[in-house]
């Protein structure tokens, strides 16, 4: 089912002007449309799916257009500015780079920027994670570790080629990665593979069991043997409800991955590098994985990502036998290198603890009112709001939730779209620089967010 797409015929707003938003125009804005419509005759259709507004600069936790209009940005991109939008460090990273002599492409050649990234990263990661493999986007981060969890297990029993993931997640748009998600995942195919298998993500508004029996009872049910699985890969928190699994279910999977000699996968693309209020959000577990997936808030700018581990499946393949491309790129290695010094030396990833814990409570006292049509969850500054027709069978509202995020764009609250299973979960994921104050006006501040969801939920009544 294709996401619901966005109007191009401009619409009245109110006029607002608070230190945070500015709305002063139509939206889409009328001037804009030449743009976005070459945009649509030229483009694939996917890529209609966000909000008509064409980004002129962005500074921080906000976006402006060339029209007089500016955002407070809920979005990040899609949890890639965990830095904020044009960091000066990165920006500055950038000049000075382009002000040298130094290569901007390298293939898989030696520089060194890719030599002190992979080292830093080694070194911010806890042991036995000592390889760093970089690339271009999380989906490849995600295909290596699958890749590498089947090699694994295939030179050892050419029947150990299982791989388990959690339903409803999601871990990319390449074949691979949706295999790994699975049809709740968003994924549509017809030659669905037999060795990736799901089982319930506990505690999802889907599943209430939080138990690890519910893990092995699956696989039973399944009759795929343990001794057969390759590899576990979870969402480290799962996207479409920003919830982390239970602490005790987290060792458990550790204690069974390792019992079956199977690799254990934490995909981090959307949750890494503070997004959670911890640079890595397995920490919240106390748990140490075989391979970690990263992307997006690795660099908050140029396009990289990377999968890191144990040199026991990182060092699987001999020279040149597995690489790409773009891998450890020159200026998207100088980006990540001044980004992590922004959000570790700045204060970023305790901001986000602080914050985030902030912006969770006061979205779950708006949403007291509304408790039967929607659900709050969230970690860090990563939280979800998940819009439902009847809790009882948890069946997303997707219109409901595209009404909600079109008025926020239309009042000066920029989303990405809904997303997650059916389309039914707004993400409220700013970058980590967000300030109390910023938060307030979005939420508080006049036509924000508090009023939105009163005046969409209280208009609509429960689909039958």
């Amino acid at each position: 089912m294709p996401a619901k797409e966005f109007s191009l015929d401009p619409q009245p707003t109110e006029r607002i002007g608070t230190p945070y938003r500015r709305i002063q125009t139509a939206l889409p804005v009328p001037e804009s449309l030449p743009m976005l419509e070459r945009l649509r005759a030229h483009e694939a259709r996917s890529m209609r799916g966000q909000a008509p507004l064409i980004w002129a600069d962005a500074e921080g936790f906000q976006v402006r257009d060339g029209y007089g209009n500016q955002w407070l940005d809920w979005s990040s991109g899609v949890l890639v500015g965990n830095a904020g939008h044009n960091h000066p460090r990165i920006k500055q990273a950038l000049r000075d780079y382009l002000d040298s002599p130094a290569p901007i492409m390298a293939y898989c050649f030696a520089h060194e920027a890719r030599a002190q990234l992979v080292e830093r990263l080694a070194d911010l990661a806890p042991d036995p994670i000592d390889r760093v493999f970089l690339l271009t986007t999380g989906s490849e981060a995600t295909e290596v570790a699958l890749k590498l969890a089947r090699t694994h297990g295939i030179r050892k029993d050419p029947k150990k080629r299982y791989i388990v993931s959690f339903a409803s997640g999601f871990h990319g748009r390449t074949y691979g990665a949706q295999l790994a998600g699975g049809v709740l995942g968003g994924a549509e195919w017809v030659d669905p593979n037999p060795y990736y298998v799901q089982v319930p993500f506990p505690g999802s508004s889907d599943v209430p069991r939080t138990d690890f029996d519910l893990f092995v009872e699956t696989l039973k049910a399944g009759n795929v043997p343990a001794a057969e699985v390759a590899g576990v890969i979870a969402e480290t928190f799962q996207g479409r409800e920003a919830k982390l699994m239970p602490v005790d279910y987290a060792h458990a999977l550790r204690d069974w991955c390792t019992a079956h000699d199977a690799a254990l996968i934490f995909d981090e693309v959307q949750a890494g590098f503070g997004r959670t209020g911890k640079l890595f959000a397995f920490e919240h577990y106390d748990v140490i994985p075989d391979m970690v997936c990263c992307g997006k808030g690795i660099s908050s700018s140029l396009p990289l990502s990377a999968t890191i581990g144990r040199a026991t499946f990182l060092d699987l393949y001999g020279p040149g036998e597995m690489t790409s491309t773009h891998t450890g790129s020159p200026l998207p290695c100088v980006a990540s290198l001044a980004n992590l010094d922004a959000l570790i030396e700045e204060g970023m990833i305790e901001n986000a603890a602080t914050q985030g814990a902030y912006l969770i409570a006061a979205l779950t006292d708006m949403i007291a009112p509304f408790r039967d049509r929607v659900n709050v969850n969230g970690t860090g500054l990563v939280t979800a709001m998940l819009f439902v027709d009847d809790t009882d069978d948890a069946a997303p509202d997707p219109e409901t939730a595209f009404a909600f995020c079109e008025r926020c764009f239309l009042r000066g609250n920029l989303f990405f779209a809904p997303v997650g299973k059916g389309y039914g979960a707004v993400k409220f994921c700013p970058p980590l620089n967000i300030t109390r104050e910023a938060i307030d006006d979005g939420l508080f501040g006049p036509a924000g967010i508090k009023d939105t969801l009163t005046e969409i939920l209280s208009s609509r009544t429960v689909a039958v």
